[in-house]
């Protein structure tokens, strides 16, 4: 029996265009720490090696920042890392890992998968790697690597690739996508006995083997990944085959596609639900709001969002509908009178215009509600 840790898809000095800047660092600094407990998981658990099945890096052109606090953090993982280049780290002219910056601080325990020559980590294991060379390989690497491959009967094969399974792939014309049946075919022929996968940011198993996993991102990335932050531990032999998820990951990303605004009491409501929500500083949100507000309360809500925006991670937010209609209630008690009562009837007219003109126009009332409100 064999036991090693599964990941992939690190993506350091990923970026996301909605994180302010100190939010950024946060959100990087998680993905260090990321390595630093896989590293204390394996030690737990007693794992004889980690793989790490493509894009360790976001890209093959990020700083010379994130490459040493990556090898600084790799440091501190006790056994022997193997790192899969991947379609956004790929093993190229201008890769990440030929570059000086890797090179010269790589520790001696970190190895890179740079061919398809099966690698020995220990009596009786050996790793198959399926490296990236390109982003956008024109056949499927991972069947190109096992297909030569001969049965083995003293050995265990973990074959560690990165890229979508045909099975699952969205794009069924991929000439990358790997085959399902490839796989399954070698793996009953004891050519290979696990299939590491990356690239899928959520823990998925393929198939019915038992022996095709993807480990998933170990922080999450994106609103739409189902099980992201987790690693897999295996346990190996020939016979069988024994995962089990760990989580990992401290941040997520939380989505709702539909939230209807009408009144007070559905404005109270997303309040409550968005300080409930645990570990708001590594928590993003995204809200699609619909219905019809009046002025005072869209008033209200957007106060709501200044407030929460500052505590989360970030908040995005989908407004296109959501219609802001102005009522007498807004203006009660304001006292207008002369050219300010003139002009609040004309923008309360070009309110009810559907184009960009009713836009500013509900825009410019909603300020001067605030602005009078505050002012009384």
């Amino acid at each position: 029996m064999t036991r090693f840790l599964h990941t992939g898809d690190w993506q350091l000095g990923m970026t996301r265009h909605f994180f302010s800047e100190g939010v950024q660092e946060r959100f990087a600094q998680s993905r260090f720490d990321a390595i630093r407990k896989l590293g204390s998981i394996a030690k737990e658990e007693d794992c004889r090696f980690m793989v790490v099945c493509g894009d360790v890096f976001e890209s093959n052109l990020i700083d010379r920042k994130t490459v040493f606090r990556a090898l600084e953090a790799l440091k501190d993982v006790p056994i022997p890392v193997y790192l899969l280049p991947g379609n956004h780290d790929p093993l190229n002219a201008a890769s990440v890992y030929r570059s000086s910056t890797f090179l010269e601080r790589k520790p001696p325990h970190v190895h890179v998968i740079e061919d398809m020559i099966p690698i020995k980590v220990d009596e009786g294991i050996e790793i198959v790697g399926v490296p990236w060379y390109s982003k956008r390989p024109l056949q499927d690497l991972a069947a190109m690597a096992i297909t030569p491959l001969e049965s083995v009967v003293d050995t265990l094969r973990v074959c560690v690739a990165h890229g979508m399974v045909d099975s699952i792939s969205p794009n069924p014309d991929d000439p990358a996508a790997i085959s399902l049946r490839a796989a399954e075919m070698a793996i009953s022929q004891n050519k290979i006995h696990y299939l590491a996968l990356g690239d899928r940011h959520s823990l998925t198993q393929v198939g019915n083997t038992g022996r095709i996993w993807y480990a998933g991102s170990p922080e999450q990335t994106d609103y739409n990944e189902v099980k992201s932050g987790f690693a897999l531990v295996v346990d190996l032999d020939r016979e069988k085959v024994a995962t089990r998820e760990v989580n990992v990951g401290a941040w997520r990303f939380i989505e709702r596609k539909r939230v209807d605004m009408n009144t007070k009491e559905d404005i109270e409501s997303l309040k409550r639900w968005l300080e409930e929500i645990d570990d708001k500083e590594r928590t993003v949100v995204k809200l699609r709001l619909v219905g019809t507000l009046s002025l005072l309360f869209h008033d209200q809500l957007e106060e709501l969002f200044v407030y929460i925006s500052e505590i989360l991670g970030a908040l995005e937010t989908r407004t296109g509908e959501l219609v802001v209609i102005p009522e007498d209630a807004d203006f009660a008690g304001f006292g207008f009178s002369g050219f300010a009562s003139r002009t609040v009837e004309r923008l309360r007219s070009n309110a009810q215009d559907a184009g960009p003109h009713g836009i500013k126009a509900r825009d410019a009332l909603t300020l001067l509600v605030r602005l009078a409100g505050k002012a009384q």
